[in-house]
């Protein structure tokens, strides 16, 4: 274990060299998502755009599965390392990364059998459903790649090896972005060729993430001869994991919710706030490299009990994390009409996608504060807070906000739903952080 990193290192400075190299793949993968969403849009097919949108949430569900393992397992793991149990959290890891893929084809196999059934649920119609059929049908089928690679870029990190957790993101990105026109476009795959191209990749940073597991990792392990947990360590893991995986669950939730009141309006609200989304992921990915990039420390100082250090750690990226969502928000929100124009140069799209994205970007501040101290809450093992904050923001107050504004204010309500929950989450946040950790870290 680098305990200089972790115990005497300046906290910006450790926190910074944590969280940059998550931010960087991070990025890459904003990249990828951007350029992803530029190809299918270049297909002119409003249609083609609106299915691959309607899609997002099954891709979300696995980022949420994934996180039981991944960020359930670093919590734990990280509080170990920190409390000098090396060898606990070594073992614990094989549960993380094995649990992991077999759980992931299980889940390939329902999405596959409930095919039908899952379009109709995400709103597929006569117009969408090829479309949205072509790409879900790729996505599914790779779940089991997908779910896994999202496990090591949260375990490597509790052994200090963040860069090692970028590469094996910025392998998998990179692929994808280089397949994509291949498959779309010289192939003639459309929908399935996006969906194909996002498989592989993710296949590839599986393979780079397995060598690197194998060749240089000391604390982690894939070999479960001999493994065993208890019940308590199972109940750990899974008491943080579930509450990481809401936050994914209840934004594909959400994002069905979202198209499903969207529809009324037309397909191309659907497919202008698909096209929102990924510009608002500018922010918003940035906003969780820097939050959740520094989880093995807070995880760390709260096992070692170092009060001190972990309070400094906890304001230094309140600051980080708020100020970046409110810079960045405000330069995106001064350039929307040319961003949804880069997606999608017609000037319907623009009109629409345009104040869509502006309403969007006024909660960023806000979800910086929800963020960080979810964040917090899972490395300290706070389950119900994790909880509470995780199934909130997209989740019950995102809904309840949803059904008022739209009976207010039609259209309009629907639009601005988000970021007024966004403003009510971090309220909460402040609130349970006070509860439960106000007392401890004084």
């Amino acid at each position: 274990m680098k305990n200089e990193l972790f115990e005497t290192m300046p906290v910006p400075k450790a926190y910074m060299k944590l969280a940059v190299p998550v931010m960087m793949s991070s990025v890459l993968m904003l990249i990828y998502n951007m350029v992803d969403m530029y190809f299918i849009a270049k297909t002119g097919n409003t249609s083609l755009v609106a299915g691959v949108s309607l899609c997002a949430p099954v891709f979300t569900f696995m980022i949420a599965i994934g996180d039981i393992f991944g960020l359930g397992g670093s919590s734990l793991i990280s509080r170990l390392f920190g409390q000098g149990k090396q060898e606990d959290g070594k073992r614990l890891s094989v549960f993380s990364f094995v649990g992991s893929a077999l759980f992931g084809v299980l889940i390939a196999v329902v999405l596959m059998a409930a095919r039908g059934g899952m379009l109709n649920l995400l709103g597929a119609d006569a117009d969408t459903y090829e479309f949205a059929s072509q790409y879900y049908t790729w996505i599914a089928l790779g779940a089991p790649f997908i779910i896994f690679s999202l496990v090591p870029t949260n375990l490597l990190r509790t052994e200090g090896f963040a860069t090692g957790a970028m590469i094996g993101s910025v392998t998998g990105s990179i692929v994808n972005m280089i397949l994509d026109p291949i498959f779309i476009f010289t192939l003639g795959m459309g929908a399935a060729g996006a969906a194909a191209a996002t498989v592989i990749g993710n296949i590839c940073a599986d393979i780079f993430y397995v060598w690197f597991i194998l060749n240089k990792s000391k604390a982690l392990s894939l070999d479960p001869r001999g493994f065993h947990m208890s019940g308590r360590e199972l109940k750990q893991i899974l008491g943080i994991g579930i509450p990481s995986s809401i936050t994914n669950i209840m934004q594909s939730i959400g994002v069905m919710l979202l198209n499903r009141y969207l529809l009324p309006y037309g397909s191309d609200k659907i497919a202008a706030m698909g096209i929102v989304s990924k510009v608002v992921m500018i922010v918003v990915m940035i906003m969780v490299a820097f939050s959740f990039g520094g989880q093995p420390l807070y995880g760390y100082l709260y096992g070692a009990r170092n009060t001190k250090r972990m309070k400094e750690t906890i304001r230094f990226a309140y600051k980080l994390v708020c100020g970046l969502g409110l810079g960045l928000s405000l330069i995106l929100f001064a350039i929307a009409p040319q961003m949804i124009a880069f997606f999608m140069n017609d000037a319907h799209m623009i009109e629409v996608g345009a104040p869509m994205l502006r309403a969007v970007l006024c909660g960023m501040f806000f979800i910086g504060i929800t963020m960080v101290t979810t964040c917090i809450f899972q490395s300290t093992g706070k389950a119900t807070g994790a909880f509470l904050l995780s199934a909130g923001r997209q989740g019950y107050i995102y809904a309840v906000v949803l059904v008022i504004a739209s009976a207010i204010a039609g259209y309009n309500g629907v639009i601005c739903a988000q970021p007024i929950a966004d403003v009510l989450a971090a309220v909460l946040a402040i609130v349970l952080y006070r509860r439960l950790l106000g007392r401890e870290l004084a």
